[in-house]
């Protein structure tokens, strides 16, 4: 059976219908990198995975990360390490207390970011797995950063030409109010480089690579720095930019991180049940590497 592709706009954002994830053939993956590509959000509806079915079909991509930022609570006895765990469960299954530090840590995810840019090798894509979805709220929200690139004035894209922005996870968590980081994972997340603007090689499209997780642009005070990262951030949001995607039982949405922003919408997590798993594969090297761009020390 051939794909079936309905397409949100001309460029971002496609349901793929037509496709059985659990055993894809060869013909099948080579369709949907195109798409891939292409829209930068693919939405597999009614998808029947098993984790390592998920797991398989991710690795199509690229190597997959197996480091988590924390050790969270419920990530060891859930989830093997392949996945972060995307829900509001505790080790045993059950809604997570109020005070819960993971809870208290991914309040990160509700920010605008892209996963990974605060690791020196970041995130080329991640896979989202729906189980459990809640009855209100807990979208997910996505911003098309090619497309907010192409609107920018001549005179910023030459101002942005070359400038790198150092990443943290601590950066955006601290805009949460979260800073419970231990002195190991401090010292297991340090800064790192990345440029603000970089080219996608499938498509030859320059991409804002812009997240939450900046706290620093090279080069630039304080001050002058973060205006410019909240410009840039307001500008990627803008609501033709954006894309709310309202999360199905056995949805499977997979998206290119180099290229677009997500976050999560809020929901009643002392009330409601969210189970979700993620995969990140990770890109082939730095952003400042990939682009010929001499590295900061």
């Amino acid at each position: 059976m051939t794909i079936t592709v309905n397409a949100y706009t001309p460029d971002f954002v496609a349901e793929v219908y037509d496709v059985d994830l659990s055993n894809p053939s060869a013909e099948d993956m080579n369709a949907i990198k195109q798409l891939f590509w292409k829209y930068g959000v693919l939405v597999f509806p009614d998808q029947k995975l098993s984790p390592q079915q998920h797991i398989d079909f991710s690795q199509q991509f690229g190597p997959i990360e197996m480091d988590r930022v924390l050790a969270m609570e419920n990530a060891a006895p859930r989830l093997v390490s392949a996945f972060a765990d995307i829900s509001n469960l505790n080790g045993e299954g059950k809604i997570w207390d109020k005070s819960s530090r993971q809870r208290m840590y991914k309040e990160g995810n509700k920010l605008w970011h892209t996963d990974s840019s605060f690791k020196y090798k970041p995130g080329l894509c991640s896979l989202l797995y729906s189980t459990t979805v809640v009855p209100i709220g807990g979208h997910t929200e996505f911003a098309d950063q090619r497309a907010a690139y192409d609107a920018l004035p001549d005179d910023l894209k030459q101002k942005l030409a070359g400038l790198v922005a150092e990443h943290a996870i601590e950066f955006s968590r601290r805009r949460t109010g979260f800073a419970d980081f231990d002195p190991d994972e401090t010292k297991r997340l340090p800064s790192v480089p990345q440029l603000l603007v970089r080219t996608i090689p499938q498509s030859g499209r320059k991409s804002l690579y812009v997240a939450s997780h900046i706290g620093r642009i090279k080069g630039m005070g304080a001050e002058e720095g973060e205006a410019l990262v909240q410009k840039l951030l307001a500008h990627v949001t803008q609501r033709q930019f954006v894309h709310l995607h309202r999360w199905r039982p056995n949805d499977l949405v997979m998206w290119d991180n180099r290229c677009t922003l997500h976050r999560g919408t809020d929901f009643d997590d002392m009330r409601f049940v969210r189970d979700m798993r993620r995969v990140t594969v990770s890109d082939v090297a730095n952003t400042c590497e990939q682009e010929g761009v001499a590295v900061p020390a």
